[in-house]
């Protein structure tokens, strides 16, 4: 992606109101916005349940969920999720299942939380060490029940032993899926409310490269597309016999048009979008706006066409590679030494425009993905405008708020 004159804006704007401090973390909320409205176009009037590993900081939350289109939070962890309704969340979905027992204990103490948070969970173990970690607790108790979904799998296995998604959920076919519903079902303390299906083979993998490598994944995304849409409604329908279901949630970012067009799927997932990170830049069919921006000094001259900043090395999860390294934004023209790549403390960066580099100067970054910055970052600056940005105000990450999940 090329730079955005947004970004020398910003910088500009950070140098005249004396911001000096690196590393520092800034937030476009103009960009953030028209994310948020893209989404909302893209999911043709399917809620839009906010992923909050994507984003981290609950003000940027509660201005998602401010809008018309979304509704609730996909938590990460049931930690979370307690703290989220300990600040005013009312709708809270955990993506992943939970073998914390202390924070199965605080849930089932708190007649609110119990009814504000739904677990997720894929085979009855997960369903019995939630119940024996509440056992003590539901004894002589009158306290709603504990709210499970059901996830089934939904990647992609177009022969024996290939097989291309998310290692996920065991549950895979509808048969299995009503088999454990009966099971939760079978538990009187549970109560089934919803299933989860997420197709990262088509919603977390770019396509946009001119390559044989980026053919082959937009033929996998082409065929897989009603691979997922069939065994999703086949699991759906499967379960429905059994219980009752609140929702049906499926899709990413990267998935939200198909899955939006499934009659199975009653809200889609999405939270990267809002950040427009850097794997993003690979995708064919949408292109957020970068909202992120995250600013290092240059401390180094160490030698001509080199210039080194301090830190950087905010590499991404997931699978080693050049696409989990952030992006340099601005100045353009610059480029990793391929010796050090993104360092842990420092980063040098070659090229002509290294030469125009001064100590003090400030490269401008983006992460690989959207939430993990927040992570390091304890504030995130607010700037709006468009295409004057002004300072608008500061919001704390989760870290900056004193918690760590993960």
């Amino acid at each position: 992606m090329t730079t955005r004159p947004g970004i020398a804006a910003i910088a500009a704007l950070l140098d005249a109101e004396g911001y000096r401090e690196r590393p520092i973390a800034v937030l476009d909320l103009d960009a953030f916005d028209a994310n948020l409205e893209d989404l909302a176009r893209r999911a043709s009037g399917r809620p839009i349940r906010i992923a909050s590993k994507s984003l981290r900081v609950r003000a940027l939350l509660e201005r998602a969920l401010a809008h018309p289109a979304t509704r609730g939070v996909l938590a990460y962890t049931l930690p979370e999720a307690l703290w989220l309704v300990d600040h005013g969340a009312r709708d809270v979905v955990v993506a992943y299942p939970t073998a914390e027992a202390g924070a199965l204990r605080r849930l089932s103490a708190r007649p609110d939380a119990l009814r504000a948070i739904t677990l997720m969970v894929d085979e009855s173990a997960q369903a019995d060490l939630i119940l024996a970690a509440t056992a003590d607790l539901r004894l002589g108790r009158d306290r709603p029940p504990l709210r499970v979904a059901l996830e089934v799998d939904v990647s992609y296995a177009p022969l024996p032993g290939v097989r291309v998604g998310a290692h996920r959920s065991p549950v895979r076919t509808p048969a299995q899926a009503a088999a454990l519903a009966r099971e939760i079902q079978d538990r009187p303390a549970l109560q089934l409310v919803g299933m989860m299906a997420y197709e990262g083979q088509i919603a977390g993998v770019a396509d946009a490269a001119a390559t044989p490598y980026g053919a082959a994944v937009r033929a996998m995304k082409r065929l897989s597309r009603p691979d997922v849409a069939r065994r999703r409604a086949a699991a759906v329908a499967a379960v429905r016999e059994v219980a009752e279901l609140e929702f049906v949630n499926g899709g990413g970012t990267g998935s939200l048009e198909s899955t939006a067009a499934e009659s199975a799927v009653t809200e889609v997932a999405a939270g990267s979008g809002l950040i427009g990170p850097g794997l993003f830049d690979g995708f064919r069919d949408f292109s957020p706006r970068p909202a992120l921006h995250l600013g290092v000094s240059v401390v180094r001259r160490p030698a001509p066409g080199v210039a080194t900043v301090l830190g950087g090395g905010w590499v991404a999860s997931g699978p080693p590679g050049p696409d989990r390294l952030p992006t340099i934004a601005h100045p353009p023209g610059l480029r990793y030494a391929p010796q050090e790549a993104a360092g842990e403390v420092q980063t040098p960066v070659l090229g002509p425009a290294a030469d125009r580099l001064r100590v003090g100067d400030t490269v401008w970054l983006r992460h690989a993905k959207a939430g993990e910055p927040a992570e390091h970052a304890l504030t995130y600056l607010l700037v709006a405008g468009d295409p004057e940005p002004a300072l608008v105000g500061a919001v704390p990450t989760y870290r900056g708020e004193g918690a760590l999940f993960l």
